[in-house]
């Protein structure tokens, strides 16, 4: 049985960092820079960009929002806690789900195909 929690760290929470330095990137951040903010080495940057890392899910436009925001305020350099905003956006995902895992334990609902 694969619990909630299981899929949260394996799957959403490196898609959400994915998601994350997409936006950096197309902001114009090196690698180096997304490094530093993100606080982990330049070879994870280089496997989320590569989608070796946090490919499995394609957040709908409401959580890319979400994840869009976090871009900003990190370009500003206006993010405080990096890991609560991270925090809000997996909640905000819950919570579209009445905080019943449903959506984190089905992977499927959460994600919409590139080709749709």
């Amino acid at each position: 049985m694969k619990m909630p929690c299981q899929t949260v760290v394996w799957d959403v929470l490196p898609a959400i960092k994915a998601a994350i330095v997409e936006e950096l990137v197309n902001n114009g951040f090196s690698q180096q820079e997304i490094a530093k903010k993100l606080d982990t080495t330049p070879s994870a940057i280089s496997q989320y960009i590569s989608k070796k890392r946090g490919y499995r899910i394609v957040f709908e436009d409401n959580i890319r929002t979400s994840i869009r925001a976090i871009a900003e305020d990190m370009k500003a350099d206006n993010v405080d806690n990096l890991e609560m905003r991270i925090c809000d956006v997996c909640r905000q995902l819950r919570d579209e789900d009445n905080n019943n895992c449903n959506t984190i334990l089905n992977i499927d609902s959460l994600s919409s195909t590139k080709n749709e």
